[in-house]
């Protein structure tokens, strides 16, 4: 597993997205179904740790980050799942459960999955109190669709084991996101 710090940007401004990406390097994620109008955000984009970025209007949330890769590779699209832990656990409990024994638990039932990345929420610069972010990477949207799960008993184990470390309820809903590197 490779940790790297890094600094993430959230917003509804696409524009926003691609300018940063093009400015300081990294990977904007965006989510582009329009009929999705209760997402918590559209775009997110990784970018190097840099200090004294300014601030814009239409960003909805800026964090320092570790990235955490648990599986390398490259993918076309990504579920990209914003996480807020459990009331009763602090952000050091949820997160050590989260890379502990979720990433291991992850990569059985999501086989097609071609490339893992938690980006664990180190610093909330402004915007929501997420404590992560997941990027599950998939080669096309129908693996994402058809083969999100290996087997039959997947969605029971993975939702029992995210009950663990998330409220479930509070976290918003997840994106699928285009990759854009």
């Amino acid at each position: 597993m490779m940790d790297k710090a890094e600094y993430v940007v959230t917003s509804d401004d696409a524009d926003r997205c691609i300018s940063l990406q093009q400015q300081y390097g990294g990977i904007c994620y965006r989510d582009e179904r329009a009929e999705k109008t209760d997402l918590p955000f559209t775009t997110l984009v990784r970018l190097p740790d840099v200090r004294n970025l300014p601030a814009d209007p239409t960003d909805i949330g800026s964090y320092r980050v570790t990235a955490r890769t648990i599986k390398p590779g490259s993918s076309t699209v990504v579920a990209l799942f914003p996480m807020i832990r459990r009331a009763d656990l602090t952000h050091a409990a949820a997160d050590a459960h989260w890379r502990d024994q979720h990433a291991p638990l992850a990569l059985v039932h999501h086989g097609a999955m071609s490339q893992y990345v938690q980006l664990a929420i180190d610093e909330v610069i402004c915007g929501p109190e997420y404590d992560g972010f997941a990027l599950c990477g998939f080669a096309s949207l129908t693996d994402l669709k058809t083969r999100f799960y290996s087997y039959a008993e997947g969605p029971r184990l993975i939702l029992d084991d995210v009950r663990q470390f998330a409220d479930t309820r509070r976290s918003p809903r997840r994106l699928v996101a285009a990759v854009r590197s």
